[in-house]
Order: C-alpha cells, then structure tokens, then sequence
C-alpha cells in the first residue's frame, strides 16, 4: 500500500493519475531544492510528471535539469506516495502518484532551463519543515534522519 499525505479525496471529484518522480539530492550537508521564481517561498524538491515513454529514470535526470541546471549521479530508490491535489498549471484534478529518489548532484550546467525555475540550496534541516507538501518533508525527515543514523555507525 502507498501512503497518501495531503487533503481527503473529494467525494465525486475525478481525479486523473499523473505520475512523478522526485529527488532527494544531498550534498555537505544541504539539499540541492527548487522554487518558482514569482514565489520563492514555494520550495519543493526537484522533479515532476514522466512523460509519455518516458522511463522513471529518464524523467528523474530531465527534470532535475529542466528545474536545477545540474547533472546527477547514482539515483536509488526511496519509496512512493500519493496525493490528491488540484493543479493549476494543468487545470485538473490529479492523483499525483509520486516516486522519491536519493542521488548526487554531478556538476551544474547552468541556470535551470525551465522557465520560472530557481535552483536553491538550503541545510537539510532547514529545507525539510519548508517543503511544500507533507509527502516531500516527509521523505526529506526520514533521509536527514537516516543520514544521522549512518553518520553515528561510522563514528
């Protein structure tokens, strides 16, 4: 079963599936984050929909550039969640089936190259409370924790 965050489904409300992937990019410490320009306060981690034939690891590369500019390396899976939300940019309702992946950021090759699009760096514990939606701060938590874990085992 994957855990849904987020609002209640809307009784009689229909919902189209559009599937995402996501990425936890860590690096000294800080996440490598995306926000919209014309609203800096959204903060979200980097990703969105797999187009049509599209793999999920080909859309996790493209999207991080489209949104950051960088280049990344060994993606590995964390999980999956859902949510049910109204997007505007595509004036639906979605079920957004979301896929969370951990990888390192290579190098950037410039500004992001989607428009609107800023790529920021924020400390891991200041980025995790200030994502914008609860499955995104949940997996970037479960990740600060997990590395704080790992970093006690090789003390």
């Amino acid at each position: 079963m994957i855990r849904r965050y987020g609002e209640q489904v809307r009784r009689g409300q229909r919902y189209r599936l559009r599937t995402g992937v996501y990425a936890i990019l860590e690096q000294g410490g800080a996440l490598l984050l995306t926000c919209k320009e014309d609203d800096p306060t959204d903060i979200q981690l980097p990703g969105g929909g797999i187009d049509a034939g599209e793999s999920t690891l080909q859309a996790l590369h493209r999207e991080v550039f489209e949104e950051t500019g960088w280049r990344i390396a060994a993606p590995r899976r964390l999980g999956a969640f859902r949510r049910f939300v109204f997007m505007p940019d595509y004036d639906m309702w979605g079920e957004k089936l979301c896929h969370i992946y951990a990888a390192r950021p290579v190098r950037p090759h410039g500004p992001p190259s989607e428009p609107g699009h800023r790529a920021l760096w924020m400390p891991i514990a200041d980025a995790a409370p200030r994502l914008g939606n609860a499955g995104d701060r949940a997996f970037a938590r479960a990740f600060a924790e997990a590395g704080r874990t790992r970093g006690r085992a090789a003390a």
